[in-house]
């Protein structure tokens, strides 16, 4: 059985205080450098924030549900404050101020982006010492649960969130970083407790969709990242989740008609365009093309494709036949 870890991350100062204020569902952990993808710790596993400048503390806590590297532009679009800055023109002077001042950085620089889920940020009477942390720790340090320093911090963090009643909430439908989770760790003393209820957040389940469907729309293969949608195949607001297995990638016109009826997915995968287009519009022409064609790309893994019981659902609720 694998061990579970948890990852320590240095936090930029001004950046745990904007987000302590917001209390936000999620956060973008960012990294200014752009150039390599985080893969310290897995899905579902805990990422806590450590301030230096003296500090040397522990100080809050969210559940990693997925990493990537985008543009600047659109991680701002994706999380906008939830980047833990004011505005765009702020998080670009932030990234600049982390790089090199004699290679000027474009516009629209990529960045590291770690995205994690439910974050609690301490009060300062909570904050948790590191005596072992090392200064030349330039981005944070991973930790195995079960190691004596692992289970002396892990036990003071789980005792915040018990004092906060966190492990209280009403139990919700397990999404797929719960599910994906448990399979791997199973048995895991906060498992249960905490990532029942650790739902992914609308800027998570974006990234990984966009990124689970390779950047590419399933039904054109349009690659221009500013108009491809993570679109849901069950509705957020008719209880479906923010789930990889309840997510498809399409052009913004696409998700538009899917959303609509006009548009729909089969069983295996094969697209389906409505009548219903020519019949109320007289039009149509750009859309029928891709009738009875598989989708441009599904996602690598299995369990990431779209869940015949979402399928299903948009078939029978949605689709105008």
């Amino acid at each position: 059985m694998k061990k579970v870890e948890f990852y320590i991350g240095n936090t930029d100062y001004d950046w745990f205080f904007f987000l302590k204020s917001l209390r936000p569902d999620e956060v973008n952990f960012w990294q200014p450098g752009g150039q390599t993808r985080f893969h310290a710790i897995s899905m579902g596993e805990p990422f806590l924030f450590r301030l230096g400048k003296g500090i040397n503390k522990i100080t809050g806590v969210g559940f990693f549900s997925s990493n990537s590297i985008l543009p600047i532009d659109f991680a701002w679009e994706v999380f906008s404050e939830k980047n833990g800055v004011e505005s765009l023109e702020s998080f670009r002077q932030k990234i600049a101020s982390y790089r090199d001042p004699s290679n000027p950085i474009s516009k629209n620089p990529n960045i590291g982006c770690i995205i994690l889920t439910n974050p609690v940020f301490f009060e300062e009477n909570e904050w948790i010492d590191i005596p072992s942390w090392h200064i030349n720790i330039v981005q944070g340090r991973k930790y195995d649960m079960h190691s004596e320093e692992g289970t002396r911090i892990w036990d003071k963090v789980e005792k915040i969130l018990e004092k906060r009643k966190f492990f209280e909430a009403e139990k919700e439908y397990k999404n797929q970083l719960v599910l994906d989770f448990l399979e791997e760790y199973p048995n895991k003393k906060y498992s249960e407790e905490f990532l029942t209820r650790a739902r992914l957040g609308q800027g998570a389940f974006r990234v990984m969709i966009t990124d689970a469907y390779k950047r590419q729309c399933a039904v054109t293969g349009e690659k221009t990242l500013p108009v491809l949608d993570a679109a849901h195949i069950k509705p957020y607001d008719k209880s479906g989740p923010h789930s990889i297995r309840n997510g498809i990638l399409l052009r913004t016109d696409i998700h538009k008609l899917f959303d609509r009826g006009y548009i729909t997915i089969t069983y295996d995968y094969k697209i389906e365009v409505s009548k219903k287009i020519k019949e109320e519009f007289d039009n149509g022409k750009n859309y029928y093309q891709f009738h009875g064609k598989s989708i441009n790309t599904l996602p690598q893994r299995m369990n990431d494709r779209p869940s015949r019981q979402f399928i299903e659902w948009h078939n029978q609720n949605i689709y105008k036949g």
